[in-house]
């Protein structure tokens, strides 16, 4: 081992043997580095947790078709009468169709309602449209009847409002029955209420409205068939996207909303948080001044004195990062959220702490290290050596 490398380790051995005895202001450090890493894993896991609650709710093997040229359910019209021109059309559409040969379909609208004074959504749909969708199993109780004012609830939405099997519940201005619980993989679809298309028409005075129509594709790649055929369908414009792409595209959107607001928030704190380190290791320099003089003046290195200031700074980041890692998982992983999704109406996620949220705030927690460390590292360096020993003297 070479001479500058034993001089190093000596000198950081030493810095980091003497942290007990400068435990207020290495706290101060490490805490605000926690606290700084800790903020920003919890707007990171809120992102993941969004994404994550919106993306397993779509499939590649369900088709969407949206009217009126919207890429949304809000907006969307589709009439009658593309409907049945659709569902007459003749060919390989790469749809699935039933044994008498009709669309194996669902037409669905989605009616904001308001319950113990959150907005919720309602969603109307046929009765194949529960069998359509992928993931989806009964918890409790049995699904809707058609026609009649019954609704099933998502697990999610069933917990956190009670909405046992059996309880009425005033939706707008008439009351339904909880007739079933159904689960999703805690996705997006549990913050739904759904009920028969024809009794939320009736109920919500929206006759004939038809927003969205599900449509279960042969398989994923027979989407380009079903675009094909809908552009021949000249009576007003249709997009058909897959169920996944509809719902990732939404949980980007607002994905990317959260993050615009969490890392510069995570950002002014690390600049804080970098100040803070910039003087607790200038005051640790400043304490120490005879001991750094006096091993640089029995011939230890300027990088010996560097690196000991430095990688005591970079240790103290760490222990924070740690610190606030450790934080984050357990504050934030699992912690039940809500905000407002697609459709205007209110959706319940779970945060997601990730190892790669951790790894990314745990990166920002060392930077800070890194850089409130190197000045006060290379003030050490720069300590004028008989001056230092004569104040001290």
């Amino acid at each position: 081992m070479s001479t500058h490398a034993r001089q190093a380790l000596v000198m950081i051995r030493t810095n980091l043997s003497s942290l007990p005895r400068r435990s207020a202001i290495s706290a101060s450090m490490a805490l605000s580095v926690a606290l700084v890493v800790c903020v920003l894993a919890g707007f990171l896991s809120m992102a993941k947790g969004f994404e994550t609650a919106l993306t397993g709710a779509g499939s590649p093997a369900v088709a969407v078709v949206l009217g009126g040229g919207t890429n949304q359910e809000t907006g969307s019209d589709i009439p009658a009468t593309v409907i049945r021109a659709l569902d007459a059309m003749t060919g390989d559409l790469g749809v699935v169709r039933d044994a008498g040969g009709k669309l194996v379909s669902s037409r669905e609208i989605v009616v904001p309602v308001d319950l113990s004074q959150r907005t919720l959504a309602l969603r109307g749909m046929d009765a194949a449209g529960p069998s359509i969708r992928d993931g989806i199993t009964l918890s409790a109780g049995r699904i809707f009847t058609p026609g009649a004012r019954e609704i099933v609830a998502g697990d999610r939405l069933a917990d956190e409002f009670g909405l046992d099997v059996g309880d009425t519940v005033r939706l707008g201005a008439v009351d339904w029955t909880v007739v079933g619980h159904f689960s999703a993989g805690g996705s997006a679809f549990e913050s739904e209420l759904w009920a028969d298309l024809e009794a939320v028409r009736a109920a919500f005075d929206r006759q004939g409205q038809v927003q969205s129509l599900k449509l279960r594709l042969a398989d994923p790649a027979s989407l380009k068939r079903l675009q094909g055929a809908l552009a021949t369908i000249t009576e007003t414009p249709l997009v058909a996207v897959s169920e996944a792409h509809l719902y990732a595209a939404q949980s980007g959107r607002t994905a990317s909303l959260i993050r615009l607001f969490g890392w510069p928030v995570a950002l002014l704190m690390a600049v804080g948080a970098t100040a803070g380190a910039l003087n607790t290791m200038t005051s640790s320099v400043s304490d120490r001044t005879v001991e750094i003089a006096t091993v640089r003046a029995l011939g230890f290195s300027r990088l010996s004195a560097f690196l000991g200031t430095w990688v005591e700074a970079v240790v103290l980041a760490g222990t924070g990062v740690l610190l606030g890692l450790l934080a984050s998982w357990l504050i934030f992983n699992g912690w039940q959220a809500s905000t407002i999704g697609a459709n205007n109406a209110r959706m319940a996620f779970q945060l997601a702490v990730t190892p790669d949220v951790l790894l990314t705030a745990g990166l920002l927690g060392l930077a800070i290290g890194i850089l409130g460390g190197a000045l006060p590292a290379l003030a050490a360096t720069r300590l004028p050596l008989t001056a230092a020993l004569r104040a001290r003297g």
